[in-house]
């Protein structure tokens, strides 16, 4: 499977329309090779450079395997969001508040949806998904505050 973005290459710098600096715009993605066994798709996108720990910026699953990707700001019905680490079942663009830090987007492809509801944590996510991963794909980007 491959995750890609036709914004910003892997480990390439993200615009900052996506960040919270500026229009806080979820980047488009593209879903590429997924397995024929997969019932489902779920994204975690996650910064581990900030302290004191690693910060969940956007939380989505039961997105349809054959949904190709997200456009900008656009996701496909009946996907669901989990709680970002605003508490928020949302996007949150990258806003580092000194420094470069990386942007971890991580797709997994699941051999069946989650049987969670809008708004669950990324831990109830992550336990839900055990199992159940046949396949999986990571596209980094980097940002820093504007100057």
């Amino acid at each position: 499977m491959e995750l890609t973005s036709p914004e910003f290459k892997n480990g390439g710098v993200i615009p900052d329309r996506f960040s919270q600096y500026r229009d806080n715009h979820s980047p488009p993605l593209t879903f590429r090779d997924v397995p024929e066994s997969a019932g489902a798709l779920a994204l975690i996108v996650d910064d581990p450079d900030a302290k004191p720990h690693r910060f969940t910026h956007w939380v989505a699953f039961n997105i349809a395997p054959d949904a190709g990707g997200f456009g900008e700001n656009r996701v496909p019905e009946n996907v669901r969001h989990g709680r970002n680490d605003l508490g928020q079942a949302a996007y949150a663009g990258p806003k580092p508040p000194d420094g470069e830090h990386r942007y971890f987007f991580h797709a997994y492809a699941l051999d069946r949806p989650l049987d969670l509801p809008a708004g669950a944590s990324r831990e109830q996510i992550e336990d839900a998904m055990v199992g159940h991963v046949v396949d999986e794909a990571e596209l980094m980007g980097r940002f820093a505050p504007p100057k």
